[in-house]
């Protein structure tokens, strides 16, 4: 199949062109188009995790399927400022410059305070959601190989926006960013990523404390251990309403 690239301010630069087009086998994804791209101009590369895509209009997962005659715009950091939030479900792996683009989605001139978080997949095992306690003892002294995530993505993108106006009101820390994975996530690898953006660090510290735990508490994902012969359920009753000011403080 044919589709048509479109680049911008930098990416159209760095290219020297406005308009690619690309030759891509059915069944192509945007992901694949953005490979394509590169191999054709590298000095595009070091800018994937700053850019979004969009395919015919509107914005794209780098998941989606193309189509013949598709346009694939990519969509450098626009001239808006910083962003406030960012609240994200991702499918597919996180570059290792996640929390750099993150911070740089984030921060202003303003502030003095990035505070940063990891959660990676560790090798032992969790404590079994209810009713898994005799598939995780099957597993006792096994390594976890991988874990695999599972959302409600609607709803859990909704209660992390109420983390994050949470977060707002208790500490004043607008510039916040909560991006979970989904799918499966292998040993070692991130499965959470969370920055706090602030003037000062206590701030900063409290309001990314807060936003693992309470994402950890509420947001409707869950987690699978998958073993080499099986996986358990991970995980506690879903709490439905914030921790309260006494509590988060101890």
């Amino acid at each position: 199949m044919r589709i048509r690239v479109r680049l911008f301010a930098i990416q159209r630069e760095l290219a020297g062109t406005r308009e690619v087009p690309l030759e891509l086998a059915d069944g192509g994804s945007v992901e694949d188009a953005w490979r394509a791209l590169v191999e054709r101009y590298p000095a595009l590369a070091p800018g994937r995790s700053f850019v979004r895509f969009a395919r015919n209009a509107d914005y794209a997962e780098p998941g989606t399927q193309l189509a013949d005659g598709d346009e694939l715009a990519v969509i450098p950091p626009v001239s808006g400022g910083a962003a406030q939030r960012v609240l994200e479900l991702r499918a597919e792996p996180f570059a290792a410059d996640i929390l750099a683009e993150l911070e740089a989605r984030l921060a202003t001139p303003e502030d003095g305070a990035v505070v940063a978080f990891i959660g990676r997949t560790r090798a032992t095992p969790g404590t079994p959601a209810p009713g898994q306690e005799a598939d995780a003892a099957q597993h006792a002294g096994r390594s976890v190989e991988s874990l695999d995530y599972e959302a409600h993505e609607p709803m859990a993108v909704g209660v992390l926006g109420q983390i994050a106006d949470e977060i707002q009101e208790r500490f004043g820390v607008e510039r916040l960013a909560i991006v979970h994975r989904t799918g499966e996530v292998p040993l070692g690898e991130a499965s959470v990523a969370i920055v706090a953006v602030a003037p000062h660090r206590d701030a900063a510290f409290q309001a990314a404390r807060y936003a693992i735990d309470e994402t950890k508490a509420r947001a409707p994902i869950w987690k699978a251990e998958r073993f080499r012969d099986g996986h358990i359920w991970i995980g506690e009753l879903a709490r439905t309403e914030p921790v309260g000011p006494s509590e988060f403080e101890a």
